[in-house]
């Protein structure tokens, strides 16, 4: 039995229940350390300690600091998190990550004298590589432990902690700005980073009580615990039938993928899972592609360059990413409703129409001239973030966790994640050189990445919601089944027949009672 129980008495909710929710606010925990780690360093970037102790480095130098990052969690993702989430198991693997951020973060910290820059650089890959490791494991921790019908709504808690831990960074962030004595303006951006190290030990010091996913346990041959982690999960939300059946689907999944011989090298081998992990790969390329990289790091600048002043810039950075958690606990609730194609498809339509607003403007409104014009823009800002949100934001790690089969979930997630730090590393290098070159037209280039992105999700992209993890066969294809002769993938045909297929099943049936 896990070594961990809770339980809310008055809570007119099943047991099951109850700890589901804990289980994934707390790993939300250490979703917020990596966001801590990505919102604190748009403050430290126009901070003037940061500038005098790296000899007031470029804005392309300071690109590089945010962009290195992304060759950390490139380099992770493909070489390291997904052997360590198998061998250590999801809670495991996720502390481990949190330690790595944690070294990197003192690194950053630690950046002075004339090896500042080098120190400042390693700490930010290293951190990259730690946040890889988080922000695979939580994500595939959430979705292993989640029903079906509401697995949308626990994996966004992921997204949840993540936002928290941003907005927490640029709050710090605005409070260090307005300690200007000459020792906070040495010690303020280096104490802010450290900070990250409160949330990292609360979740670090309760991982050994946390119970292992029944399907890692599964995969690694523990039945007998996987048993019973399933029926302590879904004490009083399934009857004992509903818990073996559940339990019969994962041991079944498991043995068929164990007997085919796949390995990681399969993903790129059998037509089955490449197509799952090019458009795990592509979606989370778009996530970041969007923009909203350059909008959590560059946003106080972005702002600045409406003529608000830095510390305004940072106040109101905070205030965005914090009515952003507002927006993403609306997500938990209508992403297992609407579907993951919808949500992504109408945060698209905001963030694009939010580009639009903020190229057009001061095109219209050059050098400031117009208040009016640099509030709206402000405002479009903060709906951009409504977009994402409710979009790329959750969706994209919500729908790229319930693809893959357990025995290369971690692996196929990682590959996949590759994908978004390219696109990070292209976003955070094109974006400063797009606006001194281009200025606001720059935002057209991303309006129109957001655009495209719309009909790509709905002819690519079979919708997941509701579907056991274990059931996701039947719209990508088992192993050597090819739906087409040819050789070509004719997986759009096949994906629409299942789909209506599907929802006949959904309406002619009672589904099991959800958590």
């Amino acid at each position: 039995m896990p070594s961990l129980d809770v339980a809310w008495p008055g809570l007119k909710m099943p047991l099951g229940t109850q700890r589901l929710y804990f289980l994934c606010v707390y790993f939300g925990i250490g979703a917020s350390v990596w966001g801590y780690n990505i919102g604190i360093l748009s403050s430290v970037l126009v901070h003037p300690g940061f500038h005098e102790a790296l000899g007031y480095p470029s804005f392309s130098f300071r690109g590089t600091v945010a962009g290195v990052y992304y060759v950390g969690t490139l380099t992770s993702y493909v070489f390291v998190s997904h052997p360590i989430s198998d061998w250590l198991g999801r809670r495991y693997a996720a502390l481990s990550g949190i330690i790595i951020v944690c070294i990197g973060a003192f690194l950053q910290a630690l950046s002075d004298g004339a090896t500042a820059r080098e120190t400042m650089i390693s700490g930010r890959l290293i951190s990259g590589l730690g946040v890889a490791i988080v922000s695979t494991s939580v994500p595939l921790y959430q979705a292993e432990i989640s029903p079906a019908k509401k697995r949308g709504h626990f994996v966004t808690m992921n997204h949840v902690g993540f936002i928290a831990g941003i907005a927490t960074g640029l709050w710090v962030g605005y409070g260090m700005r307005h300690w200007t004595t000459e020792t906070g303006i040495y010690y303020g951006w280096r104490i802010s980073i450290i900070l990250e190290v409160f949330p990292a030990l609360i979740f670090g010091i309760g991982l050994p009580w946390i119970p292992e996913t029944p399907r890692w346990l599964v995969e690694n041959k523990q039945k007998d615990a996987a048993r019973s982690t399933l029926r302590w999960l879904r004490e009083g939300s399934h009857d004992e039938d509903q818990i073996e059946h559940e339990f019969g689907a994962i041991v079944k999944n498991v043995d068929e993928y164990r007997r085919s011989g796949r390995n990681w090298l399969s993903l790129f081998r059998e037509e089955a899972l490449f197509s799952r992990l090019w458009r795990a790969a592509l979606l989370q390329f778009m996530a970041q592609a969007c923009g909203a990289t350059s909008m959590k790091y560059y946003l106080p600048s972005l702002l600045q360059a409406l003529g608000v002043d830095v510390s305004v810039a940072l106040m109101a950075g905070a205030i965005e990413m914090t009515i952003k958690i507002g927006f993403t606990v609306l997500e938990m609730f209508i992403i297992d409703r609407f579907g993951r194609r919808n949500c992504l498809a109408a945060g698209c339509v905001v963030m694009a129409i939010s580009m639009l607003i903020n190229g057009a403007l001061p095109i219209a409104y050059p050098h400031n001239i117009s208040r009016v014009a640099d509030i709206i823009c402000v405002a479009f800002i903060f709906i951009y973030a409504l977009g994402f949100s409710l979009g790329f934001g959750p969706a994209a790690w919500v729908y790229n966790t319930e693809i893959f089969p357990t025995s290369v979930r971690a692996r196929g997630l990682n590959f996949a994640a590759a994908g978004g730090s390219i696109a990070s590393i292209m976003v955070t290098k094109v974006w400063p050189i797009g606006i001194d070159a281009l200025g606001s037209k720059v935002y057209f280039i991303f309006m129109t990445i957001n655009f495209v992105c719309i009909p790509v999700l709905y002819v690519f992209y079979p919708e997941t919601k509701g579907r056991e993890l274990e059931d996701m066969d039947a719209l990508f294809g088992s192993v050597g089944e090819h739906f087409d002769q040819t050789g070509h993938d004719d997986l759009s045909e096949h994906l629409l027949q299942d789909d209506t297929q599907y929802r006949n099943s959904e309406e002619s049936t009672t589904a099991p009672t959800s958590a």
